[in-house]
């Protein structure tokens, strides 16, 4: 959309060099004026560097031409939307051709080359919300300021104007990210007295930015409307579906972003994140308390409708009502913030992490999420045009959205899963080898006797019990097709039940009902011998810990089993290598049946017990395996 409106009766002029004179009159040759000025302008006003590649090997007698016709051009630029608008520039034979520190060069229409001197380049920042530079081109010698930026700060600097406002709302409604750009000619004199403020206040020691910006502010009044360009933000693959399933599996979507209302309206409905059906309660202008205790009070009228509220107007909710907002936000079905800034971002993920107490997961793709995603408990980064400073600022890096459903659903899940059973089940090994010693020690009058030597102790804690116990980390509940077809198992993981104070007491109770079991049993089946406890004892634990991980399994994996076999295989070797022990009673059958006596008498009951709460009270997975 170019900065003036063509009579919808007129045909669509095409693109005309400056050097092509209309054939009608003075009203279509300024139309071809306006309409070039502002394709030059896209062309020239942005941080966007051409990379010429090589499609064949070079041959060095080649022309320079010849080299030229056989390369292939990349712009390079931090921002994906630059590098749209010169790639469409391009499309209409308009081409930056070269560009560094001081220069630039366009390929016109005609092939001929167009000159810039790049005199100041103003980049574009989260505060500003616009970019500008400053150009002289060299066979004329004009100097010209352009510049291009976000409407709701370029309404303010360009000429009044009666269509800005109503374009930009048209394209924001298609889903397009705007920006107006804007131009004013200085002459020789303005740029020089520019110039000389400009440094001065680069100089200066005190309050730099401050001066700096205003002297670019001096320049930035009554500039030239030339166009209003719109980038289509695209959707990944995947999007729509995968939003669907973290839904369904009880995950509240918030969508922070810096785009316009009518955008980000467009972009939630379009992603699915908003139905077509679901009501759209739009937060209005708030400006004091009295507007957002009115705008509050709609919004707790209403049921089930999904929250859109710009950045400005969240700030004024969550200064005087700031525990009534995040009550009534998070019970909307989804939340969409638009002209979010950086630090607004961070600001939501701080909040709801310290008002809701819930687990908070940032996702962002640019540079602008770093510090939400840091803020977040975990926070992922997508690998996209924006560049890598957000994955690599994050806990987990992806390639595509869609990666996330498994991400969370499978190995989330799995992970959540795994790291319960591990912790609580290496608690139950040292708690349970704890509550024999006390009580063989209070039953030999609290004397201060080892029940088992250094050896078997560091025995129990490595080599015996450590292989069958780290495989845990393999187990799993649902296969991974089961958690992304039913992604309503994930709600089940919210509510903690896996590694809680009931789990950690039940593992406790466990860990000194089998503790105790083995010792009293033991001393109670003993004869005369010392040693004769300490190897039935041992045993018994060794036995009781291997059959322990056996019963926490819920899927086995040929590694666990590998596991169980190697740890038994190799207490039975050391039983025939160390001397510690009576090598005949080892051998005997009363050694056998005492040691089975006890290590049923510790794990059977356990069984029963499994069985029965299987039985009567099954999971939830446990219909869909």
């Amino acid at each position: 959309m170019f900065g003036q409106k063509e009579d919808p009766g007129q045909a669509q002029q095409p693109f005309l060099g400056p050097s092509m004179t209309p054939t009608r009159g003075p009203v279509r040759r300024t139309v071809v004026t306006r309409v070039y000025e502002a394709v030059r302008a896209i062309a020239l006003c942005h941080n966007v560097t051409p990379v010429f590649e090589d499609d064949e090997d070079v041959n060095f007698d080649d022309t320079e031409a010849d080299r030229q016709s056989r390369q292939t051009v990349v712009y390079q630029a931090a921002s994906p939307d630059e590098v749209a608008l010169v790639k469409w520039t391009e499309s209409v034979d308009l081409t930056l051709v070269k560009r560094d520190l001081n220069s630039m060069q366009l390929r016109t229409p005609s092939g001929s080359i167009v000159k810039f001197q790049i005199l100041q380049v103003f980049p574009f920042t989260s505060e500003t919300k616009r970019m500008g530079i400053i150009v002289k081109e060299e066979d004329t010698g004009e100097i010209t300021f352009l510049m291009k930026g976000a409407d709701v700060v370029m309404t303010t600097i360009v000429q009044y104007n009666d269509w800005l406002e109503e374009e930009c709302g048209n394209l924001a409604r298609e889903g397009l990210r705007t920006l107006v750009v804007a131009k004013k000619v200085l002459t020789e004199e303005q740029y020089q007295e520019f110039e000389i403020r400009y440094h001065q206040a680069k100089m200066s020691t005190q309050d730099r930015n401050a001066k700096v910006q205003a002297v670019i502010e001096s320049l930035e009044r009554d500039m030239e409307l030339l166009c209003l360009t719109g980038v289509e933000d695209k959707l990944q693959e995947g999007v729509r579906p995968t939003l669907e399933l973290l839904r369904n599996a009880g995950i509240k979507v918030w969508m922070l972003t810096g785009d316009k209302l009518e955008t980000a309206i467009c972009i939630a409905k379009s992603s699915k994140l908003v139905s077509r059906l679901q009501d759209i309660h739009t937060f209005g202008t708030v400006i004091g308390r009295t507007d957002a205790h009115l705008e509050l009070n709609a919004l707790r009228r209403k049921q089930d409708a999904a929250l859109v509220i710009t950045g400005n107007s969240l700030q004024v909710c969550l200064k005087y009502y700031e525990h009534e907002f995040v009550e009534l936000a998070c019970q909307c079905p989804s939340v969409v913030v638009c002209r979010c800034s950086p630090t607004q971002k961070a600001d939501i993920v701080k909040l709801l992490r310290n008002h809701t107490g819930k687990r908070t997961c940032a996702i962002g793709d640019g540079g602008n999420d770093v510090s939400m995603i840091q803020a977040a408990n975990a926070g992922i980064g997508i690998v996209g045009k924006e560049g890598k400073q957000a994955s690599l600022a994050a806990d987990f890096s992806i390639t595509q959205f869609s990666y996330i459903g498994r991400l969370l659903l499978v190995h989330g899940r799995n992970s959540y899963k795994r790291s319960a059973a591990l912790s609580q089940f290496v608690i139950h090994r040292g708690l349970i080898i704890s509550t024999m010693q006390a009580v063989f020690c209070a039953v030999f009058y609290f004397a201060s006797v080892a029940l088992f030597p250094g050896f078997l102790m560091v025995g129990f804690s490595t080599v015996y019990t450590m292989y069958p116990v780290f495989s845990l980390v393999l187990d799993k509940d649902v296969k991974a097709e089961i958690a992304m077809t039913y992604p309503e198992l994930y709600k089940e993981l919210t509510k903690g039940r896996s590694l809680s104070f009931k789990t950690f007491f039940m593992w406790v109770l466990i860990s000194v009902y089998q503790g105790g079991i083995i010792i009293y049993g033991a001393l109670w089946l003993f004869e005369d011998d010392f040693v004769h406890v300490v190897s039935i004892t041992f045993t018994s634990l060794i036995l009781t810990e291997l059959l322990m991980v056996s019963l926490t399994i819920r899927t086995w994996h040929y590694l666990m089993l590998l596991a169980e076999i190697f740890s038994l295989c190799i207490y039975i070797a050391s039983l025939a290598v160390l001397t510690y022990f009576d090598s005949h009673f080892l051998k005997s059958w009363d050694f056998i049946w005492k040691v089975l006596v006890i290590t049923s008498v510790s794990c059977i009951p356990l069984y029963i017990l499994k069985f029965i709460r299987k039985k009567f009270s099954p999971p939830v997975y446990a219909k869909l395996t």
